[in-house]
């Protein structure tokens, strides 16, 4: 029993001598790094040069650790996308099966009607090299040219609206102006008004709509296609939707997205043949011519008479 007061009485003061130091060492360390001395800074970099590079193997385990607790959160994100892109694959199966039926529907429903496409209107598909890189002057360049049988005014689409027209055609490469240049000018059609208008472009990424016949008949959400008035392009084409700008002007938000053109269709537009005379539209019209009586053969009949 004697034994064991001693030894509490040797342990207690060396661990209230230990607290103490621990204190002031703390304190002190408290102290210096507070001081705001070009002398103490020196002090405290020359101690983390020698302290920290000492403590890696302290800290391995911590790192270990957040990097487990990274690596688990990582794979948890994985499992999540993972498991997004299989719904969303699922979803394509879907819409891919509705194509397919909608696709064999539309060729019944041609052949029932006798529909006769185009055969001039196919498509050339181009890589854009580069872009104009100018604030005033809206094209890009494309990497096919006169040997890929190319023209000029050749309207250009990306995989859903119109992008431009060809303006400039080289041996292998050929510029086009997009429909946000100030220079592009393009007949259009709202609908399901049937409005006919000018797509204008000025620099910006929203045309503007111009020489509208009736502006009331319009509103925000409507289809603008192209009407194929002047022969500048084919009709039908898809160039997006109205919608007011922020002035109040009506303007066009193209279906096509301008930011990021990577390939673009240049379509065959042949040029329609001008009718210069109203008789060129119309056949001549014919008119039976009544018969003549046969007078030789009436002679006859009196004589025998």
């Amino acid at each position: 029993m004697a034994r064991k007061d001693q030894t509490e009485d040797y342990v207690n003061p060396v661990r209230r001598l230990l607290v103490g130091i621990l204190v002031l060492f703390m304190l002190a360390t408290f102290l210096i790094w507070r001081i705001d001395n070009p002398r103490v800074e020196r002090f405290r970099m020359m101690v983390i040069d020698t302290v920290v590079p000492s403590f890696d193997w302290a800290m391995a385990p911590v790192t270990g650790m957040v990097n487990l607790l990274s690596d688990f959160q990582s794979y948890q994100r994985l499992a999540q996308q993972n498991s997004d892109l299989r719904r969303e694959l699922q979803d394509m199966k879907s819409w891919r099966e509705a194509a397919i039926q909608l696709d064999q529907e539309n060729a019944r429903l041609r052949d029932l009607i006798n529909v006769q496409l185009d055969p001039q209107l196919t498509r050339i598909t181009g890589v854009v090299m580069a872009d104009s890189g100018s604030p005033f002057r809206q094209s890009v360049l494309l990497n096919v040219g006169a040997r890929d049988g190319i023209l000029d005014g050749w309207p250009a689409m990306d995989g859903i609206g119109l992008v431009g027209r060809i303006s400039g055609v080289g041996e292998v490469t050929s510029r086009v102006i997009l429909v946000t240049d100030t220079s592009s000018k393009i007949p259009v059609t709202i609908r399901p008004s049937g409005q006919r208008a000018i797509l204008s472009g000025d620099n910006t990424i929203n045309p503007l709509l111009s020489f509208i016949e009736d502006p009331d008949q319009v509103k925000p959400g409507d289809r603008i296609v192209t009407s194929g008035d002047g022969g500048v392009f084919p009709a039908d084409l898809l160039v997006g939707q109205l919608a007011r700008g922020t002035d109040g002007r009506l303007r066009a938000r193209l279906s096509a997205d301008l930011e990021r053109l990577e390939f673009l269709r240049v379509l065959r537009s042949q040029p329609t043949a001008r009718i210069e005379e109203a008789g060129a539209l119309l056949a001549p019209m014919t008119f039976p011519t009544p018969e003549a009586p046969d007078v030789t053969a009436e002679a006859e009949e009196a004589s025998d008479g």
